[in-house]
């Protein structure tokens, strides 16, 4: 009698494990292929630092504003090549996303020249809005760091940090877009 509850719960957790259910982001490590390959899923996932950044206004925000949507947060800086070489696929992801809880929220690190360079770069690219934060204090407040350019870091709807790509890549790829969109499928 004692063995049916114990087999019960060992059948019950085997089909948790084989489901995926047992580990942060299951659902994200089989998309790093292709242009997603460099892709590291957030085994723990952590949330989003409270560190402010502002708008092209000059309005402050942090990253919980954004909280409810999937939010593509792409730190980048207009000195740094492959930042402003992946800006493009980002403005295509953001209008193939149109109408989904998701955001992209590309923050340029760039200072002075630079950042006045960096809003202009990132007005012709439209939907995406130009947001900026010099001192590196937010970069230095991910856990692990970001400290390479450009680094992109993907949170869920609740603001926890499920997976992050250092390196630029093609944001306008289908790997890019399932990435996104197995996100938007939870809740």
């Amino acid at each position: 009698m004692k063995q049916i509850p114990f087999a019960l719960a060992g059948a019950l957790a085997l089909l948790y494990a084989v489901s995926g259910c047992s580990k942060p982001g299951a659902g994200l490590a089989p998309l790093a292929t292709g242009t997603m390959a460099a892709l590291k899923v957030t085994l723990h996932p952590s949330p989003a630092p409270a560190t402010p950044f502002k708008d092209g206004a000059g309005v402050v925000h942090t990253l919980a504003d954004f909280q409810g949507r999937v939010t593509l947060v792409n730190l980048w800086a207009n000195w740094c090549p492959p930042c402003k070489a992946e800006i493009p696929s980002l403005a295509t992801l953001a209008k193939a996303e149109a109408g989904q809880p998701f955001a992209i929220v590309p923050i340029s690190v760039g200072k002075d020249a630079d950042e006045v360079a960096g809003r202009v770069f990132i007005a012709a690219h439209p939907p995406l809005t130009f947001y900026t934060e010099p001192t590196y204090s937010l970069a230095f407040a991910f856990k692990p760091p970001a400290g390479d350019m450009p680094t992109t870091i993907i949170f869920d709807r609740h603001g926890m940090e499920r997976a992050r790509l250092p390196g630029g890549a093609d944001w306008s790829s289908p790997q890019a877009k399932a990435v996104i969109d197995e996100l938007l499928a939870e809740k």
